[in-house]
């Protein structure tokens, strides 16, 4: 059980007894530290496979531990997400605790979000629908009833999609609703056995008795809800094994929050603490960006960041491109992606990476242009997205109209017309406050601003049904079907998975870090971000920015602020 494990894998792997704290760097062997602990306490006698819980973020983390446990002799040992086990549990315990059957799960509940506004009569969109819904999962998880999250909201510094009255008045209805219709969402789940925990000390015994080890992963990222939930789960026993890093904390949007494995020695002071530095998945030259990048960081998760060691043999250096406008950035990429693969890396190795999904689009298309097959991770295609959709049917039908669309009366050349339908459509000059999905719309039609704007550049007599067509023409082009492709993916989508080659695009200031990161904790956590988008390269990296949008446009934009003192030619120590 403990052959093949370094020195630090393998004091995880015998700490069996009392709480251990694992502090765990990017591609440091953190799973298979884990799973070799279970399996060695269970060939030792000192757990039995049935007594352990180990909790995890993704049913694909899950479903991988699973599967090295099984590989390890230690089958019945149960892996699971949060919300697994807690549904799990809900289930055969309400009878029990609650009478009759458990309430409905919903798979989705934007309908019901959608239904509740109506009663209110509050006239939601489809974007704004999405952004009311990640709040009333904001307010779950962090324990937030509906009057309350004005307030909780003012005090957290959260900028709120839309006006939070409003949102509260959509809350109380939509949790109203679910009630009538004996329905629960997937937080419900959390909180329904967070309740039944607290009020059922027999119900409290009875899965205290069944479980009496538990492994959380990925600690870091746990909510105020889910660290509820394992301290009810745990009871007043110790045998708690976490692992994380704070330098990996970038869902804080969410209700995520490092804290709990920042507190986790002042909450155990005679905890076990093994820090894992041993990067086996990074070459030298991009462990040492890594860690320069977290050099600069501040903050309390920037305290107790991880200085990782490259176990690899050496390699490239990363290539750092600075580029005349966005255009060039994607077309070097896509060159530089496909002398790769002529060079016998996989397609699959090799990954494109940026900070929102709307800058996907303009990387499909280079990659088309040089014959790269690609596959996008965690958001829908470009052309594919409702809002492009809907925008591609209104540009059409505006097209057809000709002079007959007032719309269009006061538009002078392509790239009016096209701003002059798509401000109909939700597009304005200005991006609007905040994240969420109201943002990821503006940005998906502020492309096809900018592909208007190059496409009459192009050419100065370019028409409205000319510009259709050519919208017609790339996303049939981008259809085919794809097994083996280069991944693009934004930086959040990222988490979590690893290739051979990574390209860091688009990194300027008001992208990375997004314009929107106001406070200094916003501002670390896009450094986080990039951190860890720099991590999931094995052997090739690259870092790129454009000085302009267009082709032709003033070369006003800087590099990201993060790279300064680690790109060439840039002063040292730049801070955030």
């Amino acid at each position: 059980m403990l052959e093949g494990l370094d020195p630090e894998q393998r004091e995880v792997a015998t700490a069996l007894r009392g709480p251990v704290c694992v502090l765990a760097g990017a591609g440091t062997g953190k799973t298979r530290a884990i799973t070799h602990r279970i399996a060695y306490g269970v060939r030792a006698g000192v757990l039995s496979p049935g007594s352990v819980l180990a909790v995890t973020f993704t049913q694909r983390a899950a479903g991988e531990m699973r599967g090295r446990l099984r590989q390890l002799g230690a089958d019945g040992v149960q892996a699971r997400t949060f919300h697994s086990a807690a549904l799990r549990q809900l289930q055969f315990f309400w009878p029990r605790a609650v009478g009759g059957e458990p309430p409905r799960l919903l798979e989705r509940k934007v309908q019901l979000v959608a239904e509740a506004a109506a009663r209110t009569r509050i006239r939601l969109d489809r974007n704004e629908l999405r952004d009311v819904t990640s709040e009333i999962e904001w307010a779950k998880v962090t324990q937030t009833v509906p009057e309350d999250y004005p307030a909780v909201l003012a005090k957290a510094g959260r900028e709120a999609p839309r006006d939070p009255a409003e949102t509260s008045l959509i809350f109380a209805q939509y949790e109203r609703l679910k009630r009538d219709r004996s329905a629960m969402d997937f937080e419900d789940v959390l909180l329904l056995m967070v309740g039944v925990l607290q009020d059922r000390p027999d119900v409290a015994e009875t899965v205290r008795a069944q479980y009496q080890h538990f492994v959380v992963d990925e600690y870091q990222d746990v909510s105020p809800l889910q660290q509820r939930l394992l301290e009810l789960w745990l009871g007043e026993r110790d045998s708690l094994c976490v692992v994380g890093d704070a330098s990996q904390t970038i869902y804080s949007f969410t209700g995520a929050t490092p804290d709990h494995l920042l507190d986790f020695r002042n909450q155990h002071p005679e905890a076990t603490v093994v820090r894992l530095v041993r990067d086996y998945r990074s070459t030298p030259e991009v462990v040492r960006l890594a860690n320069g990048l977290l050099g600069q960081a501040r903050g309390r998760a920037a305290e107790h960041r991880l200085e990782l060691v490259s176990q690899r043999a050496g390699g490239a250096e990363p290539v750092f491109s600075e580029y005349s406008d966005e255009p060039a950035e994607a077309e070097g990429t896509a060159r530089r992606v496909r002398e790769l693969l002529d060079s016998g890396v996989p397609a699959s190795g090799v990954a494109v990476l940026y900070r929102v999904n709307a800058q996907s689009e303009v990387y499909e298309q280079a990659l088309a242009d040089v014959g790269v097959p690609y596959q996008l991770r965690g958001a829908e295609r470009f052309f594919e997205r409702a809002e492009v959709r809907e925008a591609g049917v209104a540009l059409r039908g505006a097209a057809r109209a000709g002079g007959n669309d007032a719309l269009l009366d006061a538009a002078v050349g392509l790239a009016d017309q096209v701003r002059a339908v798509l401000t109909a459509r939700g597009w304005s000059s200005e991006p609007p406050a905040g994240s969420g999905a109201a943002r990821d719309r503006w940005e998906s039609l502020a492309a096809l601003v900018r592909l208007a704007e190059d496409f009459q550049r192009a050419d100065a007599e370019a028409t409205l049904g000319g510009f259709v067509a050519e919208l017609d023409a790339r996303a049939n082009a981008q259809h085919a079907p794809t097994v083996e492709g280069v991944t693009l993916a934004s930086l959040h989508a990222a988490k979590g998975l690893e290739w051979d080659a990574v390209f860091l695009v688009g990194l300027t200031e008001g992208m990375m870090p997004i314009t929107y990161a106001k406070t200094e904790e916003q501002v670390e956590e896009e450094r986080r971000l990039l951190y860890v988008g720099v991590t999931r390269a094995r052997s090739h990296l690259s870092l790129s920015w454009a000085l302009a949008r267009s082709p032709g446009g003033r070369a006003g934009r800087r590099p990201s602020r993060f790279l300064s003192g680690l790109r060439p030619g840039s002063a040292g120590g730049a801070r955030a």
